[in-house]
């Protein structure tokens, strides 16, 4: 797909805007943005003032141009595609036909090493491997290990539970194919941002308590667990801040529309009563993020329930951050965090130690 001009311009722009030297870029972006005790990051900042002076949302008039502008986005913060990283497509075999995905491996990475198998965020309404093509390059490169990005049905045409059957039917596929896919069986993770991380929890969730193959290791970026309640950082950080609270009922009303249990713990891993057993976790939550407090949330009952978990709130970034790795340099920082405890976590002491 070719980058239309006005794409290019606009992301040339925003580079030149992000080399300014800092007193520039403040100016640019406003006074600094403090709220619950945090500090916005000036590159978060940032984005969001070149975010309201384009006119642009995360969410368009309908679905269609919500895709559209999502995908078209990603040439502006994304950054050029990371390299060495070979790439293969790799179909998916599932009951209603096949699951496109993609398998990235660095360069020079040897075989039988820890894969991470990956959903991408997007609210299980928008988004797509494309989307998060950079994002999984560079977890493969920075964590040292294969990456495969899953293309799971998304709503309001496929509702839940089918992004969540689709994320399953992934791992299983990775688990049982992981010879043919360079990697040990013993070492597969399941990860992704936001409604990618919901399906990465519920996966290792299920997985876990049906017995037999399940996760090493669990990734979740900013994860939304919980569609039962409003929680203080959906008040707080609701309006301006990339994702709002009316982002949220958007995405939630698609994917689970009237009639669905939102209690259930394939929607809202946080309500499930069986919490022991699962997988180390590493979650990541966003300071200026409505989804925080239920992120953060999961990880104190993941710990209480005997979960060994490493929770890192990232106090001065905003939901999404995992994109926006090719402006600033906050973004990248805060994710190669979350690579180093992914490399951590499927290092074969870490794998011999989980079981």
């Amino acid at each position: 797909m070719s980058i239309p001009l006005q794409v290019r311009v606009q992301a040339g722009a925003a580079q030149l805007l992000y080399a300014l030297p800092r007193p520039l870029r403040r100016l640019v972006a406003g006074r600094p943005i403090r709220i619950d005790g945090q500090e916005l990051a000036l590159d978060a900042q940032l984005l969001l003032r070149l975010q309201q002076l384009s006119g642009t949302s995360l969410v368009g008039a309908s679905v269609e141009e919500s895709r559209a502008g999502v995908d078209i986005s990603r040439h502006l913060v994304s950054g050029k595609p990371i390299e060495p990283v070979h790439t293969r497509e790799v179909s998916v075999p599932a009951e209603h036909g096949e699951l496109p995905a993609t398998l990235y491996t660095p360069q020079g990475l040897p075989g039988e090493s820890g894969l991470l198998v990956f959903y991408h965020g997007g609210g299980w309404v928008v988004g797509s491997r494309r989307s998060h093509d950079n994002t999984a390059r560079y977890l493969a490169v920075h964590a040292g290990v294969r990456v495969l990005s899953v293309e799971y049905r998304l709503a309001p045409e496929h509702p839940f539970p089918a992004a969540q059957e689709d994320a399953l039917t992934a791992f299983d596929y990775a688990h049982a194919k992981a010879t043919e896919l360079g990697a040990d069986p013993d070492r597969i993770a399941v990860g992704g941002d936001s409604a990618g991380g919901n399906l990465a929890a519920v996966t290792a969730q299920v997985t876990t308590q049906r017995g037999g193959p399940a996760p090493a290791f669990q990734l979740l970026f900013y994860p939304g667990v919980d569609a039962t309640v409003r929680r203080r950082s959906r008040e707080l950080f609701g309006e301006g801040l990339f994702l709002t609270d009316e982002h949220m009922t958007w995405f939630l009303d698609h994917y689970a529309p009237e009639g669905v249990d939102r209690k259930d713990p394939r929607l809202s891993p946080l309500m499930s009563a069986r919490l022991a057993g699962l997988p180390p976790a590493y979650i990541a939550t966003a300071g200026f993020d409505p989804l925080r407090d239920e992120g953060e949330s999961y990880a104190a009952r993941l710990a209480a329930a005997g979960v060994p978990v490493a929770l890192s709130r990232q106090s001065d970034l905003i939901h999404g951050y995992v994109n926006f790795l090719g402006i600033g340099r906050r973004f990248a920082e805060a994710t190669a965090e979350a690579a180093g405890a992914l490399r951590m976590g499927l290092s074969h002491k870490a794998a011999v130690e989980s079981k």
